[in-house]
């Protein structure tokens, strides 16, 4: 079959490699109909998450076709039609039947203590196989599988894969609420959920932050109020706009990738910060592999963070979602603890929220297939990841569709 391949930083092919099989009890295979680009699949490739395997198949975003199940699946048959959740859980440990899914005792081989089981992942996080291929094989499908109704589409049912429960996730984390003023940090694909997520929780006012105007434009159509860090600096502007108080609620939807401003008010003190970020980068990602200027990591890695948790209102809570790597080692707790502000952290508890996410696209409240900016086939991967990278006006999300291909015997 035809997969994207990890085969090291700046490096990534379409290969053909070997189909999944039914390896445990609990697998399913799925044929995968529709799979797409994430930012952390970037993060990846620019080296700055590091430990990712060669020959590691990327993507875990999915959705498809049941093909094989294992004699312990029982809540699903060969031809149901799957949404495949991107957070792996087993759904029988401690840490599963509390909602902590991304926490599982059992679903990674490698141990306990070892990190959110996930598909096209770092090593550590399983040695699970993604989803930007033809086929792949599913570990306990009865927990991160989910039946879709025929009114949802592959391109609704496509986001609550990963970025809609991120973004949702971010909202829970943040502690957001009726009338709170949020502050939502980055405006990809996560952070346009977060957004909606937390108007979604009753905040009564939603400001989002990012740097490209096209971005800024959909967060401005779901009911932000919107501000530019390359025309404004960004945590005087919230303070001007909530009379000096801050935020109640910020959610950093940004992660390790973020960017410095380039121009206006806050780009004199980014060019102050430079050599700081440069040497943050340095010690987070050892290994980048820039070309042409493709594959270049964020030039600020502890950006976000930094203008974020200077918004908040003193009590505030932080909401991190954007990734970061156990490499990275920078954070202002110093403010935290003078402002006794929370700060919650983590990989989302999919399976925990997309019934209840699923439920409202089916009734139609939500329309999450707004977000899909292309619709490329898997033979185009490469191209459409080159385009994704170098954040080109237009691209929020990029689906990928494989060849249409006979079901397996």
């Amino acid at each position: 079959m035809k997969a994207v391949v990890f085969h090291g930083p700046g490096d990534i092919r379409l290969d053909t490699v070997a189909e999944p099989r039914i390896e445990q009890p609990a697998d399913a295979v799925v044929r995968i109909t529709t799979a797409a680009i994430c930012g952390t699949d970037l993060h990846f490739i620019r080296g700055t998450v590091p430990g990712m395997k060669p020959g590691r198949i990327l993507g875990h975003e999915g959705v498809g076709v049941v093909e094989e199940i294992g004699p312990d699946v029982r809540n699903l048959k060969r031809g149901d039609r799957v949404l495949v959740s991107a957070v792996l859980g087993c759904g029988s440990c401690a840490y599963c039947r509390r909602g902590y899914f991304a926490q599982c005792d059992d679903i990674n081989p490698y141990g306990p203590r070892s990190g959110t089981g996930s598909f096209g992942s770092p090593d550590q996080q399983g040695p699970f196989n993604g989803l930007q291929a033809e086929y792949a094989r599913v570990p306990c499908a009865h927990t991160n599988l989910f039946r879709l109704p025929d009114s949802v589409s592959d391109a609704q049912a496509i986001p609550l894969s990963d970025i809609y429960p991120t973004g949702y996730f971010g909202a829970v984390i943040a502690d957001v609420s009726d009338g709170n003023v949020v502050a939502v940090w980055g405006c990809g694909p996560v952070g346009q959920f977060a957004v909606l997520s937390a108007f979604q929780r009753g905040a009564a006012r939603v400001i989002a932050v990012d740097g490209h105007a096209d971005r800024l434009e959909r967060a401005r159509a779901l009911g932000a109020e919107v501000v530019n860090f390359n025309e404004v600096d960004p945590v005087e502007a919230i303070m001007e706009l909530t009379l000096g108080i801050g935020v109640d609620c910020a959610i950093d939807a940004v992660g390790v990738d973020a960017e410095s401003a380039k121009s206006g008010p806050a780009a004199a003190s980014a060019r102050q910060a430079d050599e700081r970020h440069r040497e943050e980068l340095r010690r987070i990602a050892p290994e980048t592999n820039q070309q042409d200027g493709r594959w270049k990591p964020g030039d600020a890695p502890s950006q976000a963070h930094f203008w974020a948790i200077d918004s908040l209102a003193k009590a505030g809570t932080l909401g991190v979602v954007g990734v970061y790597p156990v490499t990275d080692t920078y954070f202002p707790i110093g403010t935290v603890l003078s402002r006794n502000l929370t700060v919650k952290a983590g990989n989302g508890n999919h399976p925990r929220y997309i019934p209840r996410l699923l439920a409202m696209v089916e009734t139609g409240l939500v329309d999450p297939a707004r977000m899909l900016t292309q619709h490329e086939p898997l033979s185009d991967a490469l191209a459409a990841y080159r385009e994704f990278d170098l954040r080109s006006p237009g691209w929020l999300k990029v689906v990928l569709e494989p060849s249409p291909v006979l079901q397996r015997a």
